[in-house]
């Protein structure tokens, strides 16, 4: 699925702006530390809905059951709402809206996101 790679992408991506902006302020972590961080800093909690968004997404695709195209595109949907920036939107939304205005790798999987978006409009707007 398009959606699981470039969500794994941009998860990365975001994973090393929030190392990178912890390690200016407290020092190198190695691999072990930066999963406990992962976990429980605060720093790095705005990521968890990413990162829970990922394992339903894994959940999914490794159920028995095939994969319906009605559930294909209900995620697409929610990762659409989800990855939509903006500075007055949720906590994730105004976060990710930062991340996008600072690190250029961010904005690179963000397009890679918009393209992915824009090749599936679902059917309710295709229509109209």
């Amino acid at each position: 699925m398009a959606l699981r790679g470039a969500l794994l992408r941009l998860h990365k991506s975001l994973l090393e702006m929030e190392r990178r902006a912890y390690e200016k302020e407290f020092g190198a972590v190695n691999a072990g530390e930066l999963f406990r961080l992962v976990v429980d800093n605060p720093q790095f909690a705005w990521l968890h809905n990413l990162s829970e968004f990922v394992v339903r997404i894994d959940e999914t695709l490794t159920s028995e059951a095939p994969v319906a195209a009605e559930d294909a595109d209900v995620a697409l949907e929610l990762a659409r709402k989800m990855f939509a920036p903006t500075a007055s939107g949720d906590e994730f939304q105004k976060k990710y809206f930062d991340a996008i205005q600072n690190d250029p790798v961010v904005v690179m999987d963000h397009a890679e996101l918009a393209r992915l978006f824009a090749s599936r409009v679902p059917d309710r707007q295709a229509e109209g």
